[in-house]
């Protein structure tokens, strides 16, 4: 019965030594073991073995990125306007034996270490600027962390405001002022509407009348170019009429048919004269002086054709 006691005490106290020999580290995490109350090694993730009463976990650490709340804090600009800045920071343990023994506490150490850096940023900027340089305020806050927690075996990752509150009264002139912007920029945009609509109108203007005096101008030059023209056919009929006629004039018979065609037009013009009641109508006194008339206009058109022929 002892030796089954025993044998039960012995087997227990194999599974408390096993068991505390026996190291299972999840993923991203890194366990400090000591020996002796002495920095031995890291334990990485997967199966590991330690001696029992010797060895000890000291630090459990996680290496994934993590996300630190940085609390709110009231710093002041460079043209002494306070702001209420609070931010959150991303940062890893990368060294697991600095993480433990670099500092007592790395967590509180880059809190406050992003306080003063960020306290110590916004003062060098103006209140407008610490609105529009976000990133640089981002990217100096980082820089300056990310310097000292190399001691700590952290690695601050980035930086980022989350909300910058300025007082009350200032929030008011702020809002003043933009609404005076945009009054400013809607009046010079509807000034700047009307120029452009009188530009409009003018240049309207002043392309009609330019082109009211080009379709003028091009009128009168087609109108002369018709009437010279019209001159220079009726020219060529005309001179064309007198070269036919003075070549039927040469033909035999040419002068008789000249005398009936004379005679005939005097005739005619002796009717349309007596026609009219109203016209006083002068008989020369002998029709021989008719035959004259006829006779003189026979030696025009001979002496014409005479010319014609010549030039010819």
């Amino acid at each position: 019965m002892e030796i089954i006691v025993f044998a039960a005490v012995v087997f227990i106290i194999a599974l408390f030594i096993i068991s505390k020999a026996v190291m299972i580290v999840p993923q991203q995490n890194a366990w400090v073991c000591e020996r002796w109350g002495e920095y031995h090694r890291i334990l990485t993730p997967g199966l590991n073995f330690i001696i029992p009463l010797m060895d000890r976990v000291a630090y459990r650490h996680s290496l994934k990125e993590i996300p630190l709340d940085v609390p709110s804090q009231v710093c002041i600009t460079r043209d002494n306007t306070q702001l209420q800045v609070d931010g959150i920071l991303y940062f890893q343990v990368t060294d697991p034996k600095r993480a433990s023994y670099g500092s007592s506490n790395y967590i509180l150490a880059v809190t406050q270490l992003a306080q003063t850096s960020l306290r110590s940023v916004i003062g060098k900027l103006e209140l407008d600027k610490t609105f529009e340089e976000r990133d640089t305020i981002n990217a100096q806050v980082v820089s300056a962390i990310d310097e000292a927690a190399l001691n700590w075996g952290v690695k601050v990752l980035r930086y980022e405001i989350k909300d910058l509150t300025p007082p009350k009264e200032i929030l008011q002139a702020m809002q003043r002022q933009i609404t005076a912007e945009r009054e400013k920029r809607a009046l010079i945009a509807a000034s700047e509407g009307r120029r452009q609509e009188q530009i409009n109108i003018a240049t309207g203007e002043r392309e009609a009348f330019i082109a009211r005096s080009e379709g003028e101008k091009q009128a009168q030059i087609n109108k002369a170019a018709g009437e010279a023209a019209a001159i220079t056919a009726v020219a060529e009929a005309t001179a064309h009429a007198i070269s036919v006629t003075a070549a039927a004039i040469r033909e035999p018979g040419g002068e008789q048919a000249v005398q009936l065609k004379v005679a005939e037009q005097a005739v005619d013009a002796y009717s349309k004269v007596a026609a009219d009641a109203n016209a006083t109508l002068i008989v020369p006194s002998q029709m021989s002086e008719t035959a004259t008339l006829i006779t003189s206009v026979m030696q025009m058109l001979k002496t014409g054709a005479g010319k014609t022929s010549a030039s010819s």
